[in-house]
């Protein structure tokens, strides 16, 4: 890639690129596992991540970060129930710690404090997060990115080209909605990319997208900079490729850093190991982690009962020598990397945002130091619009068909444990889109359209297939599926009658009020 405007001061650029995502776990009962998923990011993920980014936005000019924020995570992060419920949520969990022996109590000092420092800053924002991710990316500092509707898997929805026209523009829309700004970059569900999603990508206004690594190698022809420049397709879509030397010391626990015996224990939980009757004291019905972890990885040949106490200075001393052993790494892969005075080669590194804190406590620590110290390795921080901006000279491709799932291809949304759901998410899907194309509605039948719409996003849910294949709570992905396809079935059978179930419907408007602007004319067929 030829770029006219390099920076001599630096070897290259590295741009993480962060994925922040949740399925639509709304529910009105509290105390909820599918609440206790939410909650625990919010705590451990984008609290810790935002105070990091806006530590780093006021200090350093050289500090960029690309976040994609999905939209059912969105759609939870603004519902005044669910906000009004956080700080009861995070008081339980302190009411936990303080009934604790005093040897517990002691080395979960760090976990009440934190806590206590957390409950403060939500309470300053009045629990309005969103409005923090909006205010950064207007400084510059951050480029936001969509993601599909509901994280639908687009390769086993391309049956149906509106069912997936229909994830992608209910989530632009739903993005400008609340940034007042349309998305020009989108993460692509487990940056999963099929032949010719480019150009859906493109007539929906998205300029810019992820893949995995092998999803550029393969591209024909094949890209004279590897990963290490973007592609353009010939429908005009740029593609920015996964770097695994980049990110496998973050990501993985075997391999990288996140595996040190220094680091908090993320399975060790008080959940587990306190009795269930103290549990439903506190209004929870079942033992699971509560997102109470104090003691630390120690090795991995440690039982879990066996595990030391947790040493918050020593960890947080390994997360910032990480950094550092990170950035020299990289800086002597940009170093070998530059073949060319005309080439500049840029390092992108996409992961999940909540490997940032949830599963890796000490991840937001590590990316601080990141920010802080990054030019001190010559070493220039940017995001993908940024790169973008500068409009470099990029090779035009045909990217390959690829995801960054196990296997780089479809086959963990798509065996012999989820399969099932493919015929059925196909013929609602394209039930749908045959209802939508041949008629007018009256407002009662758009009113049932409307949220046989927002059933039928959330069936599609890449989430649930994950959680089948993952065999975890495979009981609760199940009923997901078939919940959201019996309603719809239900609301798709009510056009052909009399209506007169309104209970039925408010019921389900209140349970499954994801994107109240759901325009269903997305679905309509195209000449």
């Amino acid at each position: 890639m030829l770029d006219n405007k390099k920076d001599e001061n630096y070897l290259g650029k590295l741009a993480f690129v962060l994925h922040a995502h949740l399925p639509y776990v709304r529910k009105s009962e509290k105390n909820s596992l599918e609440e206790d998923w939410l909650f625990q990011a919010i705590l451990e993920s984008y609290l810790p991540l935002l105070q990091v980014m806006e530590s780093s936005e006021k200090l350093n000019d050289n500090a960029k970060l690309t976040i994609s924020l999905s939209p059912t995570l969105l759609s939870l992060l603004k519902d005044p129930e669910i906000k009004a419920k956080f700080p009861e949520w995070i008081m339980t969990r302190i009411d936990l710690l303080n009934e604790l022996s005093r040897e517990d109590k002691a080395y979960s000092e760090f976990l009440l404090k934190r806590l206590q420092k957390q409950l403060k800053d939500w309470e300053k924002c009045q629990g309005d997060l969103i409005i923090r991710f909006k205010n950064l990316s207007k400084t510059g500092f951050l480029d936001i990115m969509t993601c599909a509707a509901t994280h639908g898997y687009l390769p086993i929805l391309r049956e149906n080209e509106e069912t997936v026209i229909g994830q992608i523009k209910t989530a632009i829309h739903f993005h400008e909605n609340i940034f007042e700004f349309k998305p020009l970059g989108i993460w692509l569900p487990e940056c999963a990319y099929y032949e010719n999603l480019d150009n859906i990508l493109l007539n929906c206004g998205i300029r810019y997208a992820v893949l995995d690594g092998h999803g550029i190698l393969n591209s024909k022809p094949r890209p004279r900079y590897g990963v290490y420049a973007p592609i353009c397709s010939r429908r005009g879509v740029a593609f920015f490729g996964r770097d695994s030397e980049s990110t496998l010391p973050v990501w993985s626990s075997r391999e990288g850093f996140p595996g040190h015996g220094s680091y908090r224990e993320f399975h060790k939980d008080l959940g587990w190991e306190m009795p269930l009757s103290k549990l439903k004291e506190k209004g929870i019905s079942s033992s699971r982690p509560l997102g109470l972890k104090f003691h630390r990885i120690t090795n991995s040949q440690t039982t879990l009962g066996e595990k030391d106490y947790y040493r918050e200075k020593e960890a947080n001393n390994k997360a910032k020598e990480d950094a550092e052993n990170y950035l020299l790494q990289r800086s002597v892969q940009l170093k070998n990397l530059k073949i060319s005075s005309s080439f500049n080669p840029i390092l992108v590194a996409p992961f999940d945002a909540e490997l940032f804190g949830h599963w890796w406590y000490e991840g937001p620590i590590f990316l601080n130091h990141i920010f802080k110290n990054s030019s001190k390795y010559a070493i220039k921080l940017t995001h993908l619009r940024e790169i973008l901006t500068n409009k470099p000279q990029i090779q035009i491709c045909d990217p390959s068909p690829s995801s960054w799932g196990q296997g780089g291809y479809h086959n963990y949304w798509l065996n012999d444990k989820n399969s099932w759901i493919v015929p059925e998410i196909s013929k609602a899907g394209e039930t749908f889109t045959r209802i939508v194309s041949r008629n007018s509605f009256n407002a009662i039948n758009t009113r049932i359209l409307k949220q046989a719409a927002r059933e039928l996003l959330l069936a599609q849910s890449s989430d649930w297939s994950f959680i089948l294949r993952a065999g975890t709570t495979t009981e609760l992905a199940r009923d997901r599926i078939n919940r959201h396809l019996s309603r719809f079935w239900k609301l798709i059978e009510y056009l052909e009658k009399d209506f007169e179930d309104y209970d039925f419907l408010k019921t389900i408007e209140e349970e499954d009020r994801i994107f109240p602007e759901v325009n269903i004319s997305n679905w309509e067929k195209r000449n």
